[in-house]
């Protein structure tokens, strides 16, 4: 496992409650890191010694602004390359985005990708809102290298192939808010993970609460409890409850292995596997977590 991306979530509250939302993040999502355990997982990363990528998310990390900005200048100081993802709620006019961002630029930004879509506000046709573009502009005045994220939005329960931006994928939020009238497969042809490189994962995404994750809800342990580097090298996709079974045959061999109750189709594959994941959830506790991934107490 050569490990070079580091995720942080710093926290899972956001101002917005976006129905695709991955994390479920909300205004009333709790769960936010502290200075403190972001120097912790900076040093274990260091000591690791091949990740060079860190990116700071959520939730909405501009929410706790002053931790953010010394994240970046203290992530810069140890040797990282440190971007930013947010939905840009903060540029409420160019002067002002400026201002948010220039302590950034200052700390040594690496990268900063912004949120555009209809998920995140009015967007013009159907991709770009205002918020971002008034980010995207300032960041260029600074010399910030600056992406956009953007995800295809159902419209009447169809996704439109045409319309920019990444697939969505209904797990988190969608499978609650997004499911109606989508187009469904049978379950057993999803027998493979589409995105995420579980054998040789090069990322993963750490939590407020120490969580690794391979992807949102599936972890592999947690860095609060036992260091990064232990977890790196005892690393083994096939003897992982949930990653085995995914490698040998996708989300379907997931329910066989299992014996899952199950539909006969699904709108995708992150469908078919986050709905077993929530079925296997009290059998691994430890692996499918934590409780803010899968909406629960929300």
């Amino acid at each position: 496992m050569n490990l070079t991306g580091l995720h942080l979530l710093l926290s899972y509250k956001c101002t917005h409650e976006c129905d695709h939302c991955f994390v479920w993040s909300s205004p009333r999502a709790e769960g936010t890191m502290t200075l403190a355990q972001v120097r912790e997982i900076y040093r274990q990363a260091a000591e690791l010694g091949t990740v060079r990528h860190i990116f700071l998310e959520g939730g909405e990390p501009f929410l706790y602004y002053p931790i953010m900005v010394k994240a970046v200048e203290e992530g810069r100081r140890c040797g990282f390359q440190v971007g930013v993802v947010s939905n840009s709620y903060w540029a409420t006019s160019e002067e002002d985005a400026l201002e948010w961002l220039r302590p950034l630029a200052a700390a040594g930004l690496s990268s900063l990708d912004l949120s555009s879509d209809l998920f995140h506000g009015e967007a013009d046709e159907q991709t770009e809102t205002p918020e971002a573009r008034r980010g995207t502009a300032a960041a260029q005045a600074l010399g910030l290298r600056c992406g956009r994220l953007t995800v295809q939005t159902p419209v009447g329960g169809a996704l439109y192939p045409e319309q920019p931006g990444d697939t969505l994928m209904f797990r988190g939020r969608a499978v609650a808010k997004l499911l109606a009238g989508v187009p469904r497969q049978p379950w057993e042809s999803f027998v493979e993970c589409p995105y995420e490189d579980l054998a040789e994962p090069g990322r993963v995404h750490v939590d407020p609460l120490g969580y690794l994750h391979l992807c949102q809800g599936l972890t592999m342990g947690n860095l609060f409890q036992r260091p990064l580097a232990g977890w790196v090298a005892a690393y083994d996709p096939q003897k992982h409850p949930i990653v085995g079974p995914l490698l040998a045959g996708g989300p379907a061999e997931l329910v066989r292995r299992y014996g899952l109750a199950h539909e006969e189709s699904y709108a995708d594959a992150c469908h078919l596997c986050y709905t077993a994941r929530q079925t296997l959830r009290p059998r691994f506790p430890d692996l499918l977590a934590p409780d803010q991934m899968y909406g629960v107490g929300l």
